[in-house]
Order: C-alpha cells, then sequence, then structure tokens
C-alpha cells in the first residue's frame, strides 16, 4: 500500500523560511507525480506544485508561487522537499503532498489517487 508521510511544518514568523518533506512508500512502479496542496481553514484544497519522473520528468508551479517556492527530489526519488521562502501570513495552512500514477494538469487535486496526513505551517505575523 502507498504511503506518504509529510514533514517539516511549524510556526515561522513572516517572512522566513521551511522545507518541508514528503516520503513515499510502499510504490508499485518507478513512474508517478507527487504534488504538493494547501488547504486553509474554511478554504478548498490550492494546488502548489508537482513534480513528475514520467517520460523525461517535469516540474510545474502554479502562477501564484512566483518563484517563493521550490519543488525538488531528494537523494531518493521517493522523497520531495518543497522549500518555502519568504513566507506570509496567508500562507498558513495545512499542507498536503499527494501521489499520482498518471497525471496531465497536475493541480487538480482528483488527479492523485494517494494523499499524506498534512502537515500544518503557521506563519506568524
Amino acid at each position: 500500500e502507498v504511503q506518504l508521510a509529510e514533514s517539516g511544518g511549524g510556526l515561522v514568523q513572516t517572512g522566513g523560511s521551511l522545507r518541508l518533506s514528503c516520503a513515499a512508500s510502499g510504490l508499485t512502479s518507478d513512474n508517478y507525480v507527487i504534488g504538493w496542496f494547501r488547504q486553509a481553514p474554511g478554504k478548498s484544497r490550492e494546488s502548489i506544485s508537482a513534480i513528475s519522473n514520467i517520460a523525461g520528468g517535469n516540474i510545474y508551479y502554479e502562477d501564484w508561487v512566483k518563484g517563493r517556492f521550490t519543488i525538488s527530489y531528494g537523494n531518493a526519488k521517493n522523497t520531495v522537499y518543497l522549500d518555502m521562502n519568504t513566507l506570509q501570513p496567508e500562507d498558513t495552512a495545512v499542507y498536503y503532498c499527494a501521489l499520482a500514477w498518471i497525471a496531465t494538469t497536475y493541480s487538480n487535486p482528483a488527479e492523485y489517487d494517494f494523499w499524506g496526513q498534512g502537515t500544518q505551517v503557521t506563519v506568524s505575523s
């Protein structure tokens, strides 16, 4: 069974940085997409970024990321990082990673087959 585990969330001041990690286990294929999403209280789940090792690989960012966040693989490709810089109070949310065997838009949560439990990020003003 595929399992995803996020870590690295916490409390940070405005302008600070955090690195989130997503560790995938139980994988039955070497080809997949890992995406990062977030959900703030009272809001719908929002796409942030995705990284794929399918067909030569691809990296996707939502326009609003504007260079503040960077997605990357760890030494093992079953670990994906999300480096977040210049954090603002509006970045406060639960951050989730998700895995899709096939994804076309990268940003649609419905394309993802497995989800982690989430990690809380709180940015204080």
